[in-house]
């Protein structure tokens, strides 16, 4: 008797206000990705440049929240995906994108657009396409239930797959000593 054939876990992901580091990590699973791909399926994502999430079984954002769009992102990422992994510092604590909090975004907007060099009597963009900028970058937990985390700035590659072959197994992540870094 054949045995039955597994369905694919569908994965989305995206990347906010952060630099794109742990996407980079989740690539640096090197050959192992092929074992993987036997196993998951992508959604949304910068691997398959899939604009729109579906309905998913696993969401893995990386970045903090820093504009209204990325709110909007993680919560159509929160409303169709069962499970909702924050990864990386940024998405967890806001990481280097948080470092603007201790300012106002009044005085950040008026340094970087009207006072900087080479940009006297310049203009603060206000454009209706332009994502409306928050006072503040929030980490993702403060928007929306997030079910895990993969802490690290970025996270290793081992803790990643580590994470999936434990989601792939049914069973409970878990990051044990050795796998959390923060370079």
């Amino acid at each position: 008797m054949d045995a039955p054939v597994r369905r694919k876990l569908k994965v989305a992901t995206t990347s906010l206000a952060g630099c794109f580091g742990c996407h980079m990590s989740f690539l640096d699973i090197d050959e192992r990705l092929f074992e993987l791909l036997e196993l998951i399926e992508f959604d949304r994502s910068p691997f398959t440049d899939i604009k729109e999430v579906g309905e998913c079984d696993v969401g893995i954002i990386e970045g903090g929240l820093c504009n209204a769009e990325n709110v909007h992102v993680l919560r159509e990422f929160r409303a169709r995906c069962r499970t909702l992994i924050a990864i990386g510092a940024c998405a967890i604590n806001g990481g280097l994108p948080a470092q603007r909090n201790h300012l106002s975004l009044p005085l950040i907007l008026q340094e970087v657009y009207q006072t900087s060099l080479g940009l006297a009597n310049g203009l603060i963009p206000n454009d209706p396409e332009l994502p409306l900028p928050l006072n503040k970058v929030h980490p993702l937990h403060e928007v929306v239930e997030i079910d895990y985390f993969i802490p690290g700035c970025p996270p290793s590659a081992d803790a990643i797959w580590k994470v999936f072959t434990d989601l792939l197994s049914g069973s409970q992540p878990d990051l044990g000593h050795g796998l959390i870094q923060y370079d």
